[in-house]
């Protein structure tokens, strides 16, 4: 029996490809937490997280103040009860983004160990539902970009036979809306799928008449068009759009993507393994989805999120966001249009570590070799 015997920590900083702006914010850095625990064979797994450019540095304190010194001497194998006992040490302060976040960099290292002994990819260990999974772009449909550039972006990836595009809605009036998605629809036909994020931007009133007025373009579904924690809000909204409702970038407990499907108030799910706290949770989120016929179309961390599509029946969509690029050595395989899960045991990401040692931000360097007396 393995135990745990070193856990080390470290964050780099990584800028966006494009500049990416929505109904709410900007993301303007993706600070990537990083967790590499090896075992008394000398087995090693490493995990990982981000944010949106706040937040790291409380990420790395709780790792290693209070989560990564309990992982010593742990049965590495045992992932299960130990996202249980750390969620449980954490209850304070679940539930919530920083705990959530620092419990995923643990958990997907954990499950890169357990994927690499026993030789085999994450998303066959996990499911081995299918072998590659559909794409859709993000990139191109920023809020700020002009709508010429949209729809340029999008006739691209139709080309490489992408399944569809995201546009990101919110525009001060519902007109402005209307016209960029008339226009993209315009261009790519019916065949090709359009997505569209408010980013939560939205108030009620506001949602339903945006939904009644982008009805005619044929969505895929609107995301998160009412803050996230307003379920009643979403149940009402899904009752009357003609567009399915898509939550779960902002979740972070397996208890609220239950209720948001017990209330009818979603018809898509994007759970993100980095924000719902690993692979462990969102496996969960995942059977549960399926036991109410909701597909899964994950937020984000598509270097990731491509096993885990893969390895569920009703893993639906991966969301095409390259950002892994400057910290790992080959990209993700995407031909046609669908992404691939890795072969090669393990989460299935091919991590640089010369890269990784020269963006480290060096206060957050730290080796774990004890635990908690």
């Amino acid at each position: 029996m393995a135990r745990i015997e070193r856990v080390e920590l470290a964050m780099v900083d990584l800028a966006p490809k494009v500049e990416r702006r929505d109904a709410i914010q900007s993301f303007v850095s993706q600070e990537t937490p990083l967790v590499t625990v090896t075992d008394s064979d000398g087995a090693q797994g490493i995990g990982y997280s981000y944010t949106i450019g706040t937040g790291g540095s409380s990420v790395m304190r709780l790792l290693a103040d209070h989560l990564c010194p309990r992982l010593i001497g742990r049965d590495a194998t045992e992932v299960e009860a130990i996202w249980h006992d750390l969620e449980f040490l954490t209850h304070a302060t679940t539930i919530g983004a920083i705990t959530s976040i620092a419990l995923a960099a643990i958990d997907t290292a954990l499950w890169d160990l357990r994927c690499r002994k026993a030789g085999l990819p994450l998303w066959r260990l996990a499911g081995g539902a299918r072998a590659s999974a559909p794409c859709y772009t993000t990139e191109g449909g920023w809020l700020h970009l002009p709508t010429e550039a949209i729809v340029e972006d999008a006739l691209a990836a139709k080309a490489q036979g992408f399944t569809g595009s995201k546009v990101k809605i919110g525009r001060s009036a519902i007109a402005d809306d209307v016209a960029r998605l008339k226009a993209l629809r315009d261009a790519v036909g019916d065949s090709y799928e359009i997505m569209t994020d408010a980013n939560q931007g939205f108030a009620r009133d506001s949602a339903r008449r945006r939904a009644e007025a982008l009805a005619p373009f044929g969505l895929a579904w609107i995301e998160e068009p009412l803050p996230a924690d307003d379920i009643a809000g979403h149940a009402s909204l899904a009752r009357s759009s003609p567009i399915p409702i898509a939550v779960g970038e902002s979740l972070y407990s397996i208890r609220h993507f239950a209720e948001y499907a017990a209330r009818d108030a979603c018809g898509i799910i994007q759970v993100d393994a980095g924000r719902i706290g690993g692979i462990t949770p969102w496996l969960k989120v995942a059977h549960m989805a399926e036991g109410f016929d909701l597909p899964v179309c994950p937020h984000f961390l598509m270097e990731l999120h491509v096993s885990l599509v893969c390895a569920v029946q009703n893993g639906r969509y991966v969301e095409y966001i390259p950002q892994l690029d400057d910290i790992t050595g080959s990209a993700l395989r995407i031909e046609n249009g669908h992404a691939f899960a890795p072969e090669t045991p393990g989460i299935g990401i091919d991590w640089d570590p010369e890269a990784i040692a020269a963006r480290a931000i060096p206060e957050f360097n730290m080796t774990i070799t004890e635990a908690p007396t």
